[in-house]
């Protein structure tokens, strides 16, 4: 049930005039596969999923489908406060060629453990693609507990976890809960080799939108055992990372991205242009990492 191991890019949405520019969508999908990329994420919180339609939603993943054209996993985020919206979407994205959902806890609402199992077993049940669960408090108000996972886990649709919570010591509760054959995803970019090194098979990141090939060698590096080597990398990254996170995601990274060329700095509402203080922070930490800005 393994959708990928690795680095998953955790992309955004580009816009231009108020409209998904896929031309943009296009060259971001074309050079995380030439980066070596191992899967693509779309229309989850990078992706501004929460300001795009039902429709944008569908054409956006089937347009990344048809591109990748089965190089690599996609990914497609199907999550929602409302469990039958959820159904819906995930219904569709099968449809559509993806290879696996992914779907944060519901917001706002606040559900209850119990909640939230029979949410993603309704999912689950109704999709015959492999889920990864997202969990990240600091977004939703909500946190999928260990004993919560471990329940979900046994669910035969359900693959892994995206795991955002920023508490190692409840990560590595999860990782002894479930053991090898249920996914541990980093879902902090801060934490990727920490969480690996508790038995993580991979990330999906925010930061690969801006250094995929980098990324891609670090968790490469850790899977292959040189672990040295990965710990390095993930340290080496850490001052561009805090700059990443200046802001609200994905208001630095899209800002980065169009320092780069790659897209237009255009946001929907309530996301909107990131500070000076944050541009400037940017451009520092982007020039001491070595990217190359236009």
């Amino acid at each position: 049930m393994s959708l990928f191991k690795g680095s998953g890019v955790a992309l955004v949405t580009p816009f231009k005039d108020g409209r998904v520019d896929y031309d943009a969508l296009q060259r971001l999908i074309q050079w995380q596969i030439q980066s070596g990329t191992d899967a693509i994420v779309v229309c989850g919180t990078t992706g501004e999923a929460s300001t795009l339609t039902a429709v944008e939603k569908l054409s956006i993943i089937e347009f990344t489908v048809k591109t990748v054209d089965r190089r690599i996993p996609v990914i497609a985020g199907a999550g929602s406060n409302d469990t039958a919206h959820s159904m819906y979407l995930a219904k569709e994205i099968q449809y559509s060629g993806a290879d696996g959902l992914l779907i944060v806890t519901p917001y706002y609402n606040k559900a209850t453990q119990k909640g939230l199992i029979e949410h993603y077993t309704k999912i689950a049940d109704y999709t015959d693609l492999p889920v990864i669960m997202y969990s990240v408090k600091s977004r939703t108000g909500v946190n999928i507990e260990p004993e919560t996972v471990l329940e979900l886990s046994k669910h035969p649709n359900i693959a892994g976890i995206k795991e955002a919570s920023g508490d190692i010591s409840q990560i590595c509760r999860i990782a002894a809960l479930t053991g090898r054959d249920f996914d541990l995803y980093s879902g902090n970019d801060d934490q990727t080799i920490p969480i690996m090194s508790v038995g993580g098979i991979g990330c999906i990141s925010t930061a690969a939108n801006i250094i995929p090939a980098e990324y891609h060698q670090m968790t490469t590096d850790f899977l292959k055992g040189r672990y040295k080597s990965a710990a390095k990398s993930q340290l080496a990254m850490i001052p561009l990372i805090r700059a990443l996170f200046k802001e609200v995601n994905p208001i630095p990274v899209k800002a980065a991205l169009n320092i780069m060329g790659y897209i237009e700095r255009e946001y929907r509402l309530p996301m909107c242009e990131p500070s000076n203080e944050t541009l400037y922070c940017l451009y520092d930490e982007m020039a001491r990492y070595g990217i190359k800005v236009k």
